[in-house]
């Protein structure tokens, strides 16, 4: 495997660092919330709030990053700041403590995103995107794994806040995986342009493709609103702590199936042509979205929902970023994968917000809206690659 050299790994195992500290912290906070009275509507706000400010890090990071001719440091500094505010939840006494350090989290994780994906660009090739990505995919899906388990060990042991310290640990050794094993070349920078006159470098057929990802992802809402569900379904039978554990459990699952089909979407993405893969992954979306709406609360019904929630997140995230690998000129790549980083934000913000408030309205209308956009996501990625068969 001539493509998995010091660059990949050392960013596959960046990821996975990562994310076991950020799900650590994740998966708790739903429990730390409701134990200061808020609801899905405030999850819901905090989850798209840092999302959609994220997305603006990403685009500026991305932008800022295409005019370095060394760009590495910026990743490290990204994973450095996200740990501080995932620990940061250890000192909440109101939710907005938690909103103001989960925006800061993310804003590094915004930081670090394009420059992450440029740096394992430029370390493989076009004809091996697929398993690069899909490796770096599974590698961090396999921290989201790991964390959530760790996170009820944890929090069974020790306590709520002691899960938020201890995510500092994980953090900071992903910030030392990209330091010392991401090897980085120098590229050429072709001026300093301003912003806005690196999107004309696009090519159409990319500009397509980001209007079909953002449409999909204005359905796309946070998965601590299914954790969230899962608790207040169980609550009344197990008690909220008992349930949110259940609930960890099953999201660890979700995250299982997650890494499985990291790996299985990167490999088809290097065999079919990609925007029929991803467009596959966005109708998979209808399924969870159907099942929520089926009544009980069964662990069955839980794990359809968790299970093919992973399933297409997979082909969604592996194939969207191998697409975009494929697409872009290497001299706006840093911007490209910051304007695909910034869409998916803007879309997390809406959708996350929004469905958050439409379920305690109508859980009906609030899933009705996933489908529409999903279905609507999937049409216009076919349209934007029909005539490519390399897209």
């Amino acid at each position: 495997m001539k493509w998995l050299n010091s660059t990949v790994l050392g960013i596959g195992v960046a990821s996975l660092f990562s994310d076991v500290g950020h799900e650590m912290a994740t998966v708790a906070m739903p429990a730390l919330l409701a134990s200061l009275g808020a609801g899905s509507a405030m999850l819901g706000i905090i989850e798209g709030t840092a999302d959609g400010l994220s997305s603006f890090a990403k685009l500026l990071s991305g932008h800022y990053s295409d005019r370095l001719e060394k760009r590495k440091f910026l990743a490290v500094i990204g994973y450095f700041v996200t740990a501080s505010g995932m620990a940061s939840f250890a000192f909440a006494t109101q939710a907005w403590h938690v909103f103001l350090g989960r925006v800061f989290g993310w804003l590094g994780r915004g930081a670090r995103t394009p420059v992450k994906n440029t740096l394992l660009t430029e370390a493989t090739t076009p004809e091996t995107y697929g398993r690069a990505f899909g490796l770096e995919r599974a590698m961090d899906s396999a921290g989201a794994v790991i964390g959530p388990l760790l996170s009820a060990v944890i929090l069974a042991q020790f306590g709520i806040r002691s899960v938020f310290i201890l995510t500092l640990i994980p953090g900071t050794l992903a910030a030392l995986m990209i330091w010392f094993l991401v090897k980085e070349k120098p590229h050429q920078i072709n001026g300093k342009r301003p912003l806005f006159s690196g999107f004309k470098l696009f090519p159409t057929r990319y500009k397509m493709f980001l209007g079909g990802v953002g449409i999909a992802g204005l359905g796309d809402f946070s998965n601590t609103l299914l954790i969230l569900w899962a608790t207040q379904a169980w609550s009344q039978e197990y008690g909220i702590a008992k349930a949110a554990s259940i609930a960890t459990l099953f999201y660890a699952g979700y995250n299982v199936v997650y890494t499985i089909f990291c790996a299985v979407a990167g490999k088809i993405a290097d065999i079919f042509p990609k925007y029929k893969v991803l467009a596959f992954g966005y109708v998979l979306a209808v399924i969870p979205a159907l099942t929520l709406l089926v009544p009980g609360s069964s662990f069955l019904k839980f794990g359809v929902i968790f299970g093919f929630s992973g399933m297409y997140m997979g082909f969604w995230e592996t194939v969207e970023s191998s697409s975009a690998a494929s697409l872009l000129p290497a001299e706006v790549r840093g911007l490209g994968f910051g304007a695909l980083a910034s869409i998916n934000g803007i879309g997390d913000l809406i959708s996350s917000a929004l469905v958050g408030v439409l379920w305690m309205v109508s859980p009906a209308l609030a899933m009705l809206w996933v489908i529409v956009t999903s279905l609507l996501g999937a049409s216009l990625i076919v349209r934007a690659g029909k005539d490519d068969v390399h897209a």
